[in-house]
């Protein structure tokens, strides 16, 4: 189906813009704090970002079947559900920390995983009723919603979350660190939820009409086989991946290196805002450069991350290196996701989507993993695990920068041969 009049996508992409600024405030509190609040419960310094592992691989699980759903039953439900998700996985995660319970916090990040996957799909929402040629801008435009979550989210963590400025907490009790932080990602995702009604997207029962009527799309092997969608989905996987390893590890090299836990917090705040700035203008850079561009300018800007966070660990660098790795991570993703949704037909969408958060999610799974190991057990010192953390982006970034290559080669090829 192709869209020209693009008020209803933009109607839409106002929505999912409130969304992402309010929902999606609960993803950096929670970034600052699971590292933090697992090192204190896990007892062995290299399990401390399990916690942000299980968000991540509960997206990567929920993603295969989230996104059939909302082709089945529409992107509204879909977005309840995820919420809801959200709500459940704080209610656990504030529950294990009152009782001291790694297991009952892991499985809350699980549950926090249903609501990260269904915020991923915000993005593909935006391209569902726009044209072409607005496609690229309501999936920039959707991904800028996220500044005001960079602002609020971690602002916010500083006053709640030891629960001790939260109302509902009975007085008598010793401030428990991090709960608050759960405690008000309950309310953000009861709340939140109700912006969904005012999505006006195709519903189970128009999706069901256009997927009878359209012929049958590709299956996932070959899908795989189409380069163009292939490459996509390793940039994004390689972009997504390299952010959550480094900011993964932030907040434990960041107090582990002498400096405070609001600092910590600044620093994450700084680099989710430099997520999502950009986004307020990727999109015209894609369509005035490019998408392959964009893509190759993302990949050099995590690198330069790298460089930066490898020549000291002061508060200035932590502040450079986490800025540059929310731009390069903009231009990547966005760049990577704009790719995607140019390489499949409108009936393939819950397929192709499905399996490019399967695979993005799941390297950002092993990602959060490796970044617990490399920060706490590759060396004696924060330092040292700070240095091994970004020196193993290196073959990474030359994997994502060879699939572009092999890609622009062989679009050139056909080119050619066409001409």
């Amino acid at each position: 189906m192709t869209f020209t009049d693009d008020t209803r996508a933009k109607r839409n992409v106002a929505v999912l813009v409130a969304a992402q600024a309010i929902l999606g405030a609960q993803m950096p509190m929670i970034f600052v704090v699971g590292g933090l609040a697992g090192g204190m419960l896990a007892g062995n310094p290299c399990f401390a970002t399990l916690p942000i592992s299980m968000i991540v691989f509960g997206s990567m699980t929920t993603a295969p079947w989230l996104s059939p759903l909302m082709q089945r039953q529409g992107r509204r439900f879909g977005f309840f559900v995820g919420a809801l998700g959200g709500a459940v996985g704080a209610a656990i995660a504030a529950y294990g920390l009152y009782i001291a319970s790694f297991p009952l916090l892991l499985l809350g990040s699980y549950f926090t995983g249903i609501y990260m996957s269904a915020q991923g799909f915000y993005r593909f929402a935006a391209t569902d009723t726009a044209s072409d040629a607005f496609r690229p801008k309501a999936i920039s435009y959707v991904m800028a919603g996220g500044l005001l979550s960079a602002i609020f989210g971690p602002q916010l963590n500083k006053i709640v979350s030891d629960g001790s400025a939260l109302p509902f907490i009975g007085g008598d009790l010793p401030p428990i660190p991090f709960i608050g932080t759960y405690l008000t990602i309950i309310v953000i995702n009861l709340l939140g939820m109700f912006l969904f009604l005012l999505l006006d997207l195709p519903n189970g029962k128009q999706n069901k009409a256009a997927a009878s009527a359209a012929p049958a799309g590709r299956s996932r092997l070959e899908l795989l086989r189409n380069p163009t969608i292939l490459v996509a989905i390793i940039c994004g996987m390689v972009s997504y991946s390299l952010m959550n390893l480094v900011m993964t590890s932030t907040p434990l090299a960041v107090v582990g290196c002498g400096l405070t836990s609001n600092n910590a917090n600044d620093i994450v705040s700084a680099h989710v805002l430099a997520m999502f700035i950009p986004s307020f203008f990727t999109g015209h850079l894609i369509v005035r450069f490019g998408v392959t561009r964009i893509i190759v300018a993302g990949l050099v800007i995590l690198g330069l991350a790298g460089v930066v966070a490898l020549t000291g660990v002061t508060l200035e660098r932590f502040f450079i290196a986490l800025i540059l790795l929310g731009v390069g991570w903009n231009f990547g993703f966005v760049g990577a996701t704009t790719l995607l949704a140019s390489a499949h037909a409108p009936n393939e969408r819950g397929q192709t989507q499905g399996l490019n958060d399967m695979m993005v999610f799941g390297c950002v799974t092993l990602a959060s993993l490796a970044s617990g190991g490399l920060m706490n057990c590759s060396g004696g010192t924060a330092v040292d695990g700070w240095n091994a953390v970004n020196i193993a982006m290196i073959p990474f970034l030359l994997l994502a920068g060879g699939a572009l290559l092999w890609l622009t080669l062989k679009d050139r090829r056909k080119a050619r041969i066409a001409a």
